[in-house]
């Protein structure tokens, strides 16, 4: 390794945004850094639903590969679309304080709680979660395919009839989205969403070393956590997942949720405190374990 840190990320203007802000980090305690964009298979596909195309690493190998070739030193990942399990030899290295991890309708017309329950909305997002989420509450609803990465969405957005779209509420504020209408949502998040998972390989130990000062081990414990609760789930089930853990004066707390995939009215859910003192990863565990036997015996 030289002396400045090169930076892999992919070549969208919200992960530009995210790559820069590790880089500015970096350089503000005397780490010299280059940024070097790449396209993922994600942002190549854009007309295949995410969970057609299969949702784990799909916008991340490239990266991963570009990190064991030795062509980047580190990756800057959007949380949650790092895959469960990492290919061998890599390793989250840190994880910055989490963002805002809720998502938000964004539409071009002011919109009124009543009018979501009394007509029949098109609503477009290209996530399975969003669209069970959405769907269980209003079931009279149509939702519409949406891929792309923000600015795409948001101008599909504009030049279709929908009436809203479903976005990250930290990618809107990172990029300081303006001109539209934008409402917070009470759904749980996909596992991860709102942090950044800076990648290294597990060998690199200065590069590692280096990054210790951008990590924040609050939000790396929380995330780690609803990770756990996806793979668990993954082992037993295809379905729509979503979870949130927190820590509040030293205790955490931690909902989860998945969905029926061809019945989006049925919903598993798990809420549980825990103490930082316990082993919170085979708790998690062990909830969505329970949550695979509760709906195996609903089946």
């Amino acid at each position: 390794m030289n002396n400045v840190i090169r930076i892999g990320t992919r070549d969208s203007r919200l992960a530009l945004w995210q790559a820069e802000f590790v880089a500015k980090t970096l350089q503000k305690i005397g780490i010299p850094t280059e940024i070097i964009p790449v396209k993922s298979q994600g942002d190549i596909n854009l007309t295949t639903p995410l969970y057609e195309m299969g949702i784990q690493g799909i916008f991340t190998k490239t990266l991963d590969v570009a990190l064991i070739e030795n062509k980047i030193d580190i990756a800057v990942h959007s949380y949650k679309d790092v895959p469960t399990t990492l290919p061998k030899g890599l390793v989250i290295a840190a994880v910055p304080e989490r963002g805002n991890y809720t998502d938000s309708l964004v539409s071009k017309k002011q919109i009124e709680v009543r009018e979501l329950f009394e007509s029949k909305c098109i609503i477009a997002t290209g996530s399975v979660r969003r669209k069970a989420q959405w769907l269980h509450s209003y079931p009279h609803h149509h939702i519409e395919p949406l891929r792309g990465n923000v600015l795409t969405r948001l101008q599909k957005l504009e030049t279709h009839g929908w009436d809203g779209a479903i976005f990250a509420s930290a990618g809107l504020q990172r990029l300081e989205i303006k001109g539209f209408y934008s409402y917070e949502l009470p759904f749980l998040p996909a596992p991860g969403q709102g942090a950044l998972a800076i990648v290294a390989r597990e060998e690199d130990e200065k590069i590692r070393a280096m990054l210790e000062p951008l990590h924040h081990s609050e939000t790396g414990l929380c995330v780690s956590l609803e990770k756990t609760f996806l793979k668990t789930l993954e082992g037993g089930c295809s379905a729509p997942i979503a979870c949130l853990a927190t820590v509040e004066n030293k205790r955490g707390y931690f909902r989860g949720e998945f969905y029926e995939l061809k019945n989006f009215s049925k919903v598993y859910t798990t809420e549980f405190h825990f103490s930082l003192n316990d082993d919170a990863h085979q708790i998690v565990k062990n909830k969505a374990i329970q949550l695979l036997k509760k709906k195996k015996n609903y089946d």
